[in-house]
């Protein structure tokens, strides 16, 4: 058994080594090349921008021919209730004199005007039915059958009442009611506007309606000619893509055949050279412009919203905020002339966050003429660069508050390190926080220096300050509080 089976063996081994070959090489046909897989990179947001495209046009196309389609059908029967009503005061009109002048039992009268509405017959289908008030029907020329029999709580195939809602149409003051009823030419239901009107002493509803298919047919037709119309434009932007996406590939595969393993070496370095620019411009201005100027734009905002409210009440004072606005924008453009010239302060990189505030204290002390004092406890640079940032900024709107609607004449500055982590404090001898919504609108910063303490996971209190001025204590915890660095001492005793 042993000695059959190695010729077996023998026997299958190349076969089953030409088929791995086979499939090694159908695999590495199946497997895009690093230019193929960057064409099918570029290629795939094409396709949904191209989509996204066809997608808006179809529904902007769908909604403006809705538009016009709606207004087109209300534009048309609102012709045919016009017709209607025409129709039933020019009959009204040509027999008032009866009714005027008859007794509510007066019943030759009534056959008189019932004569003459059964005779004004118009067009194909067109007449004047009366009911009383009971549901009887009077007069119906084209439908002979239905008189003198009762028609109360009549319905059409869809639910809709018919005789009720024309006699309460009717006691009403008279108006307008669609429903589905027989066509007399053809015996088919379609949809008919009515207009009905009383004789309150005769107990009479009177009125006459129109067939209304023709209009309907007409705005299904449009509606039609729109679907067939966007069909047709997703047509031809498929085709135009198709044509580009096999530009796109034939161009790739092109390049790829001639100078693949040049062009891949300089794609991957060109690639990454760019990832890394980015990353770094990212960091950057993530960093800087973060909360630069976002009290600025969102004061604007607020602003002009409430301009635009005072305008919508004719407030003559509407002038105020909207003042308010364009000063807040052209402090943020400001900001951004001066951000683009020195992002980040340096001496914030350079020594730390505590001389970077007096350095702040100082320049705002120099800048207002306010007094400004600054204390601090020195625990060598031991906040990262998120609460660095966070405790700046939150530094610069304060004393920018302060400057701005405070009215204070000394500002303390403490900044200090303690076990739960580090805190920020700033008081004021000014107004305090409890003025008039006038005094308070620097609110808008400081929200906007709340929500940074709670992305850093810390806290913001604001108080006021027995005696008069506002008190501002930001805190952040210990998670962002870098280690000691080791002393030398620590160094050699370590070694």
């Amino acid at each position: 058994m042993l000695a059959q089976t190695q010729p077996r063996k023998a026997f299958f081994s190349p076969l089953i080594g030409r088929i791995e070959s086979q499939m090694q090489r159908l695999m590495r046909y199946l497997t895009p090349t690093y230019g193929q897989k960057l064409t099918l990179l570029a290629s795939v947001p094409l396709i949904l921008a191209v989509a996204a495209i066809a997608a808006l046009v179809a529904l902007q196309a769908r909604a403006l021919a809705d538009r016009e389609i709606s207004t087109l059908e209300t534009q048309l029967i609102a012709a045919k209730k016009a017709e209607l009503r025409n129709y039933v005061t020019q009959a009204r009109n040509g027999f008032y004199f009866i009714y005027g002048s008859a007794a509510p039992d007066d019943d030759t009268a009534k056959a008189q005007v019932a004569q003459i509405l059964a005779a004004m017959i118009y067009g194909e289908e067109g007449q004047f039915f009366v009911y009383d008030y009971h549901g009887n029907a009077l007069v119906s020329p084209r439908e002979t059958d239905r008189i003198n029999r009762n028609w109360a709580g009549q319905r059409d195939s869809a639910g809709t009442p018919v005789v009720d809602a024309l006699i309460h149409t009717a006691r009403g003051g008279g108006g307008y009611h669609s429903y589905l009823w027989p066509k007399p030419s053809t015996g088919q239901e379609a949809q008919m506007i009515s207009y009905v009107t009383a004789f309150p002493s005769w107990g009479w509803a009177v009125g006459t309606g129109v067939f209304i298919d023709d209009v309907l047919g007409s705005v299904a037709s449009a509606r039609a000619e729109v679907e067939t119309s966007v069909r047709r434009t997703f047509v031809y932007i498929g085709a135009i893509t198709m044509a580009a996406l096999l530009a796109v590939f034939g161009t790739g595969m092109l390049i790829n055949l001639r100078e693949r393993r040049l062009a891949d070496a300089k794609l991957k370095k060109l690639t990454q050279r760019v990832f890394d620019a980015q990353e770094e411009e990212r960091g950057r201005v993530a960093r800087e412009l973060h909360d630069g100027i976002s009290q600025l734009l969102v004061g604007v905002r607020y602003a002009l919203d409430n301009a635009r409210r005072r305008l919508e009440r004719g407030d003559p004072a509407a002038d105020v905020p909207l003042s308010k606005g364009i000063e807040g924008l052209r402090e943020a453009i400001t900001e951004v002339r001066r951000i683009s010239r020195d992002l980040r302060p340096g001496v914030l990189d350079d020594l730390g966050l505590g001389p970077a505030i007096k350095t702040l204290a100082k320049d705002f002390q120099t800048r207002t003429g306010i007094s400004c004092n600054f204390s601090t406890v020195v625990f060598r640079n031991r906040v990262d660069d998120d609460a660095k940032i966070a405790l700046y900024r939150i530094a610069q709107e304060a004393l920018t508050n302060v400057e701005r609607h405070a009215g204070a004449t000394e500002v303390a500055i403490d900044l200090r390190g303690h076990r739960r982590g580090a805190t920020l404090r700033i008081i004021d001898n000014g107004r305090g926080l409890s003025t008039d919504d006038h005094n308070r609108a620097p609110g808008l910063g400081l929200r906007n220096m709340q929500e940074r303490m709670e992305q850093l996971g810390g806290s913001l209190r604001l108080t006021d300050v027995p005696g008069g001025g506002t008190s501002i204590k930001a805190s952040i915890p210990l998670t962002h509080m870098l280690p000691p660095e080791s002393t030398p001492a620590l160094k050699v005793a370590a070694q």
